[in-house]
């Protein structure tokens, strides 16, 4: 296509949020008859997929100490579950294991669970929980465990797959996509109005009536081509007012690979195994050479994945200490050195695996390195952002929770046209200031 110089609606990002955002945008302005898919343009610096929706692990889950959080994400399933062979998503469920110190909180996260009419089964105690595993694995071995939360629904898609359908979906709307266009500023309107007016890219201009930005962990960098505020004042759980808090702060995410047959890893009655996410605070031991790793509280999550090729997973990411403008979110290019998952990593995830499962003792010269995990971009609670600014610019703060969310961009089109999102509603910028925050839980994980 030539190159646009306008576009009624202009949506930054070819990834989960940027095109589920596009597809059900260009659906209800039909609807509503206030246009069609060819007045919106999804413009993005690499490609479809190209950043951290392409290298996702695709795990779909339910497992949300917040109530806000939970219901979100209830919604989105179902948008897996209707598109299961468009977006090759694997139903196979989830299964939060759990140490006694989380005992409480996965207990509140099942009783809501099933309030909201979302499938579980939750099993309490060290004794019926192992003999629970073992009549899934017969070989499981995992110490340190008092509570299992098996939730039937989730799963897993194959990560790029799942993203080029989505903009098939899209095109066939009639949004276009552009490809290769760099985003360099926001332009703004003169006088009394702050709103955006258009984006200068490295391929010259393009005014917009109204701007999204689904731009995943590089929402740092557009925030501030907004010129909104580097940090923010945040009302605490004591009434009082915490200022010049940060914005932004950053983790570093491993995932990796072992390269084993995927079909080795099935249940005793030889189907597809949920996804497993193990969080426990037993001492975990080198599987190469029985020397101590942590005796700390630690976790791992793992599947059997035909796209990566074995079984898949990550652990517990870690804080980047470097200041937050000089972060560079650029580790998500695939032939970055930061992209690989570092050998701590990788001894100690296959270690943790073969403390779950005998199968994979012994597997550790198998840890294939291969591009994963990558850099996160985190809100200073973790939780996502959804709102508007400057007037016409909405902002996609996803917080690392992106990949699994494929239903926001329905709420999100709704709220573009008019409507009012009550599940978006907890996501506003706005509870900082008023104190309205999420609940925190005792997981290791700073998105759960």
């Amino acid at each position: 296509m030539a190159f646009p110089q306008s576009a009624p609606y202009l949506i930054i990002g070819a990834g989960i949020h940027g095109l589920s955002t596009a597809l059900h945008l260009a659906r209800r302005l039909k609807a509503t008859g206030k246009g069609t898919g060819e007045d919106i343009l999804v413009i993005d610096k690499t490609g479809i997929a190209a950043g951290a929706s392409g290298i996702a692990c695709g795990v779909v889950r339910n497992n949300y100490f917040q109530p806000a959080m939970r219901e979100l994400m209830a919604h989105s399933v179902g948008h897996w579950e209707a598109n299961q062979k468009a977006f090759q998503y694997n139903p196979v469920g989830y299964m939060q294991i759990s140490a006694e110190s989380m005992h409480e909180d996965v207990a509140t996260i099942y009783e809501q669970q099933q309030a909201i009419g979302y499938e579980s089964s939750f099993i309490e105690g060290a004794e019926a929980c192992d003999a629970y595993m073992k009549d899934i694995f017969s070989d499981w071995r995992a110490k340190g465990i008092t509570s299992v939360l098996h939730e039937k629904k989730g799963g897993y898609a194959h990560n790029a797959a799942a993203i080029y359908a989505l903009a098939k979906m899209a095109e066939e709307e009639g949004v276009r996509i552009l490809t290769g266009v760099t985003v360099t500023g926001l332009k703004f309107a003169n006088g009394a109005s702050s709103a955006v007016t258009g984006v200068e890219t490295d391929k010259g201009e393009i005014a917009c009536d109204y701007l999204v930005i689904g731009a995943g962990p590089w929402v740092r960098d557009f925030w501030s081509m907004a010129e909104l505020p580097e940090t923010i004042s945040i009302k605490g759980a004591d009434g009082e007012m915490h200022d010049d808090i940060p914005m932004w702060k950053f983790w570093q995410l491993e995932e990796g690979v072992l390269r084993v047959d995927p079909e080795s890893f099935k249940t005793n009655d030889g189907n597809l195994p949920p996804v497993v996410h193990v969080d426990t605070d037993a001492p975990l031991y080198s599987d190469v050479d029985g020397s101590l790793i942590t005796d700390e509280m630690w976790g791992i999550y793992y599947k059997p994945d035909f796209n990566f090729g074995g079984i898949q997973g990550g652990a517990m990411p870690y804080k980047v200490e470097t200041p937050v403008n000089e972060v560079a979110i650029d580790p998500y290019g695939p032939s970055s050195p930061e992209f690989i998952a570092s050998p701590e990593f990788a001894h100690m995830w296959v270690s943790a695996l073969a403390f779950c499962n005998e199968r994979f003792s012994g597997t550790m010269p198998k840890f294939h390195k291969e591009p994963s995990g990558g850099i996160g971009c985190f809100t200073p609670d973790s939780f996502p952002v959804f709102d508007v600014f400057r007037e016409n610019c909405y902002i996609i703060a996803d917080s690392n929770h992106g990949y699994k969310m494929i239903g926001v961009g329905e709420l999100v089109a709704e709220e573009i046209t008019g409507g009012k999102s009550a599940l978006l509603e907890p996501f506003r910028f706005s509870r900082y200031a008023t104190g309205k925050l999420h609940p925190v839980s005792h997981s290791p994980y700073p998105w759960s």
